[in-house]
């Protein structure tokens, strides 16, 4: 989603929606398990948290796709159809192939109003043609050389089973169709992540086979005075997106928080993350441990806890230590400019999740969409298998929209329940974490039975195993959405007009006549009413 205040087809992206999603990426010899695992926030405030589906389908000769922008909804054009297009649920496809995104932008002047094919439509018409994340390289770049760029600069991953990669990409303007790009491969053992800034500096010029690049990536960059030094010292980040303090603070921060998750030797680039110093974080990292699916889903609940970008206990968060301001990020007080952080889990989410790819299984068993609605700290990661036939109802495009509630929507539920939680996050947050993680526990402890009756099936019928796993999957995302709904209805009653109603495990506690016993009067807490007195001296001081 978008970074910058660019101006791109009919109107500005406020501030309010920029510096949107984050992307991990993680080797298979990074994992646990060895899967190759790549996650994804969808971050933007005019998305609607829905899960997209697109059936394999077969085509006859001639027939043409109409292209829409991803963002907007605005025709585009028209491209040529292929004769055959894969299963595709969310962002990821029957062959375990995974792409995400995150909107750098870069040089305005780069972007193509000509062009007819969007980043968003980049992705999805991708993962229906292509089965490796090489395959999907060169279907991306031959989409818009052939079509053109519509899009501004833009980091994707793009993932299998057995590789994930980084490909940064940017157009060439007005009147030159397509786009310069580079394409780098994680190793194995390592991890990655982009968050809205361009991240590939210097990459091989020869001799490698795990780094791609269109054949003008640097001459372009000269004829447009973007560098004029050797081309060996070429960084594609600092020719198409130089770094800025918003480049660092809001976006950089947010991969230098993964990376110092798992490996305490960056803790040193805390200062970069602030925007103080300007020294580059690598594209990728040797993590100290080994990462684990559960690790994923808690980094995309990240809001800087624990690090100097902790911001739960300013004044800042009010009275109940808050991980969020609201929009705009940046604001002023008598002139001067000041910020806010912008963290992995942040509030406008429309989607999020982390895409699980295994190379011993079958793809119709071993692909998996932990996939999520809203806010990623307040979601639940439900096992949605890449095979599956249909959407569950509460991900189902088209139940509800930004302006059509629906109580069968996952994602006005969620909604409904984060926006109860932000106005006393340290009272409301700690119930909800016990009905998350009990539900993700669940999940968890199922998958090995799950794939092994799947397994079983798919011998006798791969047909029988993929509408297995959509029972399945449909099964898990309505139990997510009953058991989200009923602790919506529960936290109604237990913090309603400030107070706090007593219970145990989940039960109200009622008097010895069985009627509702008394609330506590909770208040606030000693540093927040030291301030109102601080601020307000003896206004509210009570004669004696």
């Amino acid at each position: 989603m978008k970074k910058a205040l660019l101006l791109l087809f009919s109107g500005i992206v406020s501030f309010s929606t920029a510096f949107a999603c984050t992307s991990l990426l993680v080797g298979k010899a990074a994992s646990t398990d060895g899967s190759t695992m790549i996650t994804y926030s969808a971050d933007s405030y005019s998305l609607y948290g829905e899960l997209y589906h697109w059936p394999a389908q077969k085509y006859a000769a001639g027939e043409m796709l109409k292209v829409y922008d991803w963002d907007s909804g605005k025709f585009l054009g028209e491209i040529k159809q292929v004769a055959e297009t894969y299963n595709v649920v969310g962002n990821m496809n029957e062959h375990q192939l995974t792409i995400s995104e995150s909107t750098f932008g870069g040089r305005e002047e780069l972007v193509d109003p000509d062009g007819i094919v969007d980043y968003g439509s980049l992705i999805y018409i991708t993962l229906q043609r292509a089965k490796t994340a090489r395959e999907a390289i060169k279907v991306m770049t031959d989409l818009v050389a052939e079509y053109g760029y519509a899009s501004g600069g833009e980091s994707f991953s793009i993932g299998d089973p057995n590789e994930v990669w980084v490909m940064e990409m940017i157009g060439k303007g007005k009147g030159n169709k397509g786009a310069v790009w580079v394409a780098v491969r994680i190793p194995d053992d390592c991890i990655s992540a982009h968050a809205n800034q361009a991240r590939i500096q210097q990459f091989p010029l020869k001799g490698s086979k795990d780094c791609l690049y269109s054949k003008d990536v640097i001459s372009f960059a000269r004829e447009k005075g973007y560098f004029s030094g050797k081309d060996a010292d070429f960084s594609f980040a600092k020719a198409y997106n130089p770094l800025d303090f918003g480049g660092q603070r809001y976006c950089e921060a947010r991969v230098w928080s993964f990376f110092n998750t798992f490996n305490k030797d960056m803790a040193s680039f805390v200062t970069y993350a602030l925007g103080q110093t300007h020294e580059p974080m690598p594209l990728y990292i040797k993590p100290d441990r080994k990462v684990s699916l559960t690790d994923l889903k808690e980094m995309m609940r990240n809001h800087y806890e624990g690090t100097p970008l902790d911001w739960r206990f300013d004044i800042g968060a009010g009275p109940f230590e808050s991980p969020y301001r609201w929009a705009p990020l940046e604001w002023e007080v008598d002139s001067v400019k000041y910020c806010n952080e912008r963290p992995i889990a942040t509030q406008q989410a429309g989607f999020v999740f982390v895409s699980q790819m295994r190379s011993w299984l079958p793809n119709s068993i071993g692909g998996v969409l932990w996939f999520g609605v809203d806010d990623p700290d307040q979601t639940v990661f439900v096992p949605m298998y890449a095979s599956i036939t249909e959407i569950p109802e509460g991900y189902r495009v088209g139940n509800g929209d930004l302006y059509t509630f629906s109580w069968t929507s996952a994602f006005w539920i969620h909604n409904w329940v984060s926006n109860m939680v932000y106005g006393k996050y340290n009272y409301m947050h700690p119930d909800l974490l016990k009905v998350q993680q009990q539900l993700e526990s669940k999940f968890l402890s199922q998958q090995t039975d799950v794939e092994k009756k799947a397994l079983e099936l798919y011998t006798e019928s791969p047909a029988k195993a993929v509408a297995y796993l959509t029972q399945y999957s449909g099964e898990q995302a309505q139990y997510a959405f009953d058991n989200w709904k009923k602790l919506g209805e529960f936290l109604t009653i237990k913090y309603m007009d400030g107070i706090v109603r007593k219970e145990k495990d989940g039960e109200f506690i009622r008097n010895e006549h069985g009627n509702p016993s008394a609330p506590q009067r909770v208040g606030y807490p000693q540093k927040f009413y030291k301030e109102v007195v601080r601020e307000t001296g003896d206004r509210f001081k009570v004669a004696e």
